[in-house]
């Protein structure tokens, strides 16, 4: 388990340059692991030497201080290929550093405990789907928020994956775009979740936020991994191949098509955002569309 004051410093670095009169080298160091921190959180798995062509300092000093990070408890190390690559033969394998539950709680800007037992006692005088509905109003403000700007992107779908992406990092999820395996997919990766502990307790903030992106970016998206889930990122997968148009009539509401026949539905979303039966946070199991 990390360090409490290992955490703190995570969290709060030492803000200005990095030297110079008036800042030692104490301080340097913790701007330094701050600014690898924040990197690994938002673009891991990352290697040692990703981050030092980043930050463009040695790579040992950089290792250094991956190793005081590991030694805190805030990154960990990920040796499973990244997609696109293929495994290495014989030697040490490549290594490269994710976050860890500790480092999301040091940054983490989120809604406190309180709000996870208001939603429960929301869910116990009004329903569980009343909780589906708050969820959705949440992420229909979330498509107000960002819809003129992924339309500005135009038709391209890179275009607006990337448009999203960069709204949503300036909005602090710590968002990128990586590519799937084959091309045939693009990534919206989420390194930092504003409410991950509520989402932790009710998976329907991740399912009514998924729909969202399905309804920003126009196509099915399918959600492949949660940091509610336990994951090191909040992963949606968005088909840019072969990408299926989601059809949203004049009611707000959105029919499925099918992939294979292209004039299947399947189930339409409701005006709360609910979509029948809920599914665990990071484990859908189609494509996945929707309002919100």
């Amino acid at each position: 388990m990390a360090d409490s004051s290992a955490v703190n410093r995570a969290a709060n670095p030492v803000s200005g340059p990095v030297s110079g009169t008036g800042v030692n080298s104490a301080d340097a160091d913790a701007t330094t692991r701050a600014q690898i921190l924040r990197l690994v959180v938002t673009d891991g798995p990352i290697s040692a030497a990703a981050i030092a062509g980043r930050l463009s300092l040695a790579a040992a000093g950089i290792r250094r201080h991956l190793g005081e990070l590991v030694s805190d408890g805030l990154i960990e190390h990920h040796e499973a290929p990244l997609p696109g690559e293929s495994p290495r033969g014989r030697g040490r394998p490549a290594r490269y550093f994710v976050a860890t539950v500790a480092a999301h709680q040091a940054l983490r800007q989120e809604i406190p405990s309180l709000a996870v037992e208001a939603i429960e006692f929301l869910g116990q005088a009004a329903g569980r789907d009343a909780i589906g509905g708050f969820a959705g109003q949440r992420a229909q403000r979330l498509r107000e928020r960002y819809a003129e700007i992924v339309d500005q992107a135009g038709a391209d779908l890179a275009s607006r994956i990337n448009a999203l992406a960069e709204a949503m990092n300036r909005d602090g999820y710590a968002a990128t775009v990586r590519p799937g395996p084959k091309g045939l997919t693009l990534q919206l990766c989420q390194g930092h979740c504003p409410v991950h502990q509520v989402a932790q307790a009710f998976p329907e903030f991740c399912e009514a936020e998924t729909r969202a992106i399905s309804a920003l970016l126009g196509v099915h998206v399918q959600r492949l991994a949660t940091l509610a889930g336990g994951e090191h990122v909040c992963t949606t997968c968005v088909p840019v191949a072969l990408a299926v148009p989601a059809a949203v009539d004049a009611a707000g509401t959105t029919s499925v098509a099918s992939a294979n026949s292209g004039s299947g539905t399947g189930s339409a979303t409701d005006a709360a955002g609910t979509s029948g039966a809920s599914q665990p946070a990071g484990t859908d199991s189609g494509l996945v569309g929707g309002d919100s």
